[in-house]
């Protein structure tokens, strides 16, 4: 682990579902649970930060806070039976699972700019990363979630947010050890819900990115669907218009409709319906 700390220590939480290694400083929450599963550690395993130092998001954008303001925490997952192509679930579960908890916690109305940013308005609050690991025992995900607390305005980037900015300064947030409960709990509940519902034989290819998805968004187990209902209940991005940057390809513009069956946004573009998903996308903006 890159970690500063010489012994982390060690707690569970959620009924023993995680095993939580807490740091004083590290570069990166993901990368250290990835060493962590490529030794062999069980699914479960999880690492928190007081001060992460070089954190990662989508197309390894890069994500920095100053010491002590936010939690940055990363899951190890190993869902051996559950098919590779449900995995895309696993980013939109976490996003749930956020806004779930933060909810358990605070009055106020947080939502998920698809596929999983975490907005309060149109500022962001939290950010996850899922990424596939290899391991001697397997596939394996790790789940990094970001998630801004005592941010000032100035300590933040544009477009971004905190819960002490949205509670006010006359309010203090919740204390990170109360958020990083609720976050345990909603995440273990999310996580093995879908799990139970998504094992089993593997679902129906996908429609080829880009196609039209009007009649393909039934491909996968109708035990997924309590999850779908409950992102498309917090989905911001459900009812707008976006403009869809994609590599190699014009801005697609249209109206986001729908999720479908696969985690894929799906865009009327006035000529049709188009599924994206998450790793195809370079940018998603609202227009």
């Amino acid at each position: 682990m890159s970690s500063t700390a010489a012994q982390p220590s060690e707690r569970q939480r959620s009924g023993g579902m995680w095993t939580m290694q807490r740091v004083a400083r590290t570069a990166s929450t993901n990368a250290d649970v990835s060493v962590l599963a490529q030794d062999g550690a069980p699914e479960g395993t999880a690492v928190v930060a007081d001060h992460q130092t070089s954190g990662r998001g989508r197309l390894e954008r890069t994500w920095q806070t100053p010491a002590g303001t936010s939690l940055t925490v990363s899951f190890l997952l190993r869902p051996d039976d559950v098919p590779v192509n449900r995995w895309p679930w696993l980013p939109l579960l976490a996003g749930v699972a956020v806004v779930d908890a933060i909810g358990d916690l605070m009055d106020i109305e947080a939502g998920l700019k698809w596929p999983n940013d975490v907005l309060v308005g149109d500022r962001k609050l939290a950010g996850i990363l899922v990424e596939r690991v290899e391991t001697p025992d397997g596939a394996a995900a790790v789940v990094g979630i970001g998630l801004n607390i005592r941010q000032r305005d100035e300590e933040l980037p544009e477009g971004g947010t905190s819960l002490r900015l949205q509670v006010g300064a006359d309010t203090p947030p919740p204390a990170r050890d109360a958020l990083l409960d609720a976050l345990c709990d909603r995440l273990a509940e999310r996580y093995l819900a879908w799990r139970r519902s998504a094992a089993g034989p593997a679902s129906a290819p996908a429609s080829p990115p880009g196609t039209d998805a009007s009649t393909t968004t039934g491909t996968s187990s109708a035990g997924e669907q309590p999850l779908r209902e409950a992102y498309r209940d917090r989905c911001v991005t459900l009812g707008r218009r976006v403009g869809v940057e994609l590599p190699g390809r014009q801005r697609v513009e249209g109206s986001a409709v729908d999720v479908d069956h696969d985690g894929r946004l799906l865009v009327d573009t006035g000529a049709g319906v188009e599924a994206f998903g998450a790793g195809e996308i370079v940018h998603l903006r609202p227009l």
